[in-house]
């Protein structure tokens, strides 16, 4: 049986191809050549290419390992870090305990 792929929205493909940009920029302003990236990962030419073209089955370990390569590996960190909404919900579902008058000993 085969496997499902998931299937991106067009917004979701141009954020991809940014990010594949953005690395392949990153390889040029260093300098380094597809195929010096490619055996510092330890991946094939082709699949640095399809990391700088944004394909969507590329796993995000190979971003890592790409990232790695080109000194970027801490971007990688700070994906979901300022969860701006994330944190308003969860304070909007917060409750506050009421508690009773202390005791006096």
């Amino acid at each position: 049986m085969k496997a499902k792929r998931a299937k991106l929205f067009p917004k979701e493909r141009r954020i991809l191809e940014q990010v594949g940009e953005n690395i392949k920029l990153a390889r040029l302003r260093r300098k380094l050549t597809m195929e010096q990236v490619s055996k510092r990962a330890n991946i094939g030419r082709s699949t640095l290419w399809h990391v700088e073209k944004g394909s969507e089955h590329i796993s995000i370990g190979i971003f890592l390992q790409v990232l790695s390569v080109l000194g970027l590996v801490n971007d990688l960190k700070n994906i979901a870090k300022d969860d701006i909404l994330g944190r308003k919900l969860q304070d909007a579902n917060l409750t506050i305990r009421k508690r009773g008058p202390k005791r006096s000993k």
